[in-house]
C-alpha cells in the first residue's frame, strides 16, 4: 500500500464515536486494540497566582503538528464472489487467481472497496434460495494480500447461510485484515464505518444494502443483518454521523434491479439525500450490468459497477470496470472508470487506461 499512514475501524454506537478502535499496521496482520485518541486538539492553559505584593502569570501551551494534505487514490468494484463452487477456477487455481489480471492495481492505491457477494464464514447451512454463495475463510487472506481494504456485506447474499454465519463472517474479515461494512450483529454495528487516515485526510467508508430477500434480512436494534439501503432517513443519519468525524465519506451500496443499465428514480433520490447529508463518493452495485458514472452536486456517483470476480456468463455481464476517485490536496475530486473484462471465469482483467490519476 502506498501513502497509507494507518487504518482504523471506528465503533459507532447510535452514530457516536465509541471508545474502542483497532488498527492494522500491515496487510494480513491481525488487528490490535488501542484506546489512543484519533485526534489530539491543541490546548492552552493558564494559571495566575496573586499575593499582596506581586502577581505572577504562567502559561503552558501544547501544540500539535498538522499534517499537510496530499492526494488519495480510491478504487471501488462491483460484485465479488469468492465461491469455489460457483467459480471452480478458484478451487483449481487458488484465490489469487481472482486478482491476477489487475497488474497490482489495488496494491498501488490507498483504499480499495469491494462488494463481497458471498458469506465469509464456514458456519451455517444454506437457506432455501435460488443462489447461495459462500466464500470460505481460507480464501479471505488473499483479499488483504492483493490490496483490498474494505468489503461491503450489505447485499442479498450476506445472509445466505443464516444470522450466525453473517456475524461470524464480519469477524472473519476483520481477522483477515479487511474492514467489513454494511452488516453486523445489530443496526448500530451494521452502520459502523471503516475510518482511514491517509495523507492528512480522514476518510470514512459506510455500507448499505437495499436489495433484501425479505425484511428479516435487515438489522434491527436487537438482531443481526444488513444496514438498510431502502430507509432513506436512516441512511442520511448514518452518513451525517460518518461525516462528523471524516473529511471524505464513501458510500458503497447495493441497489437497483438486475440487468438495469441506468439508475431508477428512487435510487437517484437516495443518492441526492446522502450527498446532501455529506457523502462525497458513491459506489453502486447489484445490477450485474455496468452503469454510468454521473455527478450530483459535483460528487461522483457510480450507479452500478457490474460483476467483478464472477463467472463469464455473457459479454454484457462480463463487461465491467474499476471505479477510480482521486482526492486532490485541495479537496477536489477527479473520477473515472477503468475498463475491465472478465475474460475467464472469476478473473477480471484491466483492458483500458485511466483518464484520471496515475497510469494503470
Amino acid at each position: 500500500m502506498s501513502r497509507v499512514s494507518r487504518f482504523l475501524v471506528i465503533l459507532f454506537l447510535g452514530g457516536l464515536l465509541g471508545a474502542g478502535a483497532f488498527g492494522v499496521s500491515g496487510l494480513g496482520q491481525s488487528p490490535t486494540t488501542t484506546t489512543a485518541p484519533l485526534v489530539v486538539e491543541a490546548t492552552t492553559t493558564s494559571s495566575t497566582t496573586t499575593s499582596s505584593t506581586t502577581t505572577t502569570s504562567t502559561s503552558t501551551t501544547t501544540t500539535t503538528t498538522t499534517v499537510p494534505k496530499g492526494s488519495v487514490l480510491i478504487h471501488g468494484t462491483g460484485d465479488v464472489a469468492l465461491d469455489p463452487v460457483y467459480i471452480p477456477a478458484l478451487a483449481s487455481n487458488g484465490y489469487d487467481h481472482a486478482w491476477s489480471g489487475l497488474n497490482g492495481l489495488f496494491l498501488a492505491d490507498d483504499i480499495t472497496v469491494i462488494n463481497l457477494e458471498c458469506v465469509p464464514s464456514d458456519l451455517g447451512a444454506a437457506l432455501d434460495k435460488t443462489f447461495t454463495f459462500r466464500c470460505p475463510t481460507e480464501g479471505l487472506p488473499s483479499m488483504a494480500a492483493n490490496g483490498i481494504e474494505v468489503a461491503n456485506m450489505g447485499n442479498n447474499h450476506s445472509g445466505d447461510f443464516g444470522k450466525e454465519a453473517l456475524v461470524d463472517g464480519r469477524q472473519q474479515l476483520i481477522e483477515a485484515g479487511v474492514a467489513p461494512v454494511g452488516a453486523g450483529k445489530d443496526a448500530y454495528e451494521a452502520g459502523e464505518p471503516a475510518l482511514f487516515e491517509v495523507n492528512g485526510w480522514k476518510i470514512a467508508v459506510i455500507g448499505f444494502g437495499g436489495v433484501a430477500p425479505s425484511g428479516s434480512w435487515y438489522a434491527t436494534t436487537s438482531s443481526p443483518g444488513m444496514r438498510s439501503g431502502d430507509d432513506t432517513p436512516s441512511m442520511v443519519r448514518a452518513v451525517e454521523a460518518a461525516s462528523a468525524v471524516a473529511d471524505i465519506v464513501v458510500v458503497t451500496i447495493h441497489w437497483g434491479y438486475e440487468l438495469d443499465t441506468t439508475p431508477r428514480i428512487e435510487d437517484i433520490e437516495r443518492a441526492e439525500a446522502m450527498i446532501a447529508a455529506g457523502a462525497d463518493i458513491i459506489f453502486g452495485h447489484h445490477q450485474h450490468r455496468l452503469n454510468p458514472l454521473e455527478y450530483i452536486d459535483g460528487k461522483p456517483v457510480f450507479w452500478g459497477l457490474g460483476n467483478f470476480v464472477w463467472p463469464h456468463n455473457s459479454v454484457p455481464s462480463a463487461t465491467t470496470a474499476v471505479a477510480r476517485v482521486v482526492v486532490n490536496p485541495d479537496g477536489t475530486l477527479d473520477a473515472c472508470m477503468i475498463d475491465a473484462f472478465i475474460a475467464t471465469h472469476g478473473r477480471p482483467e484491466i483492458t483500458g487506461e485511466a483518464e484520471c490519476g496515475p497510469p494503470v
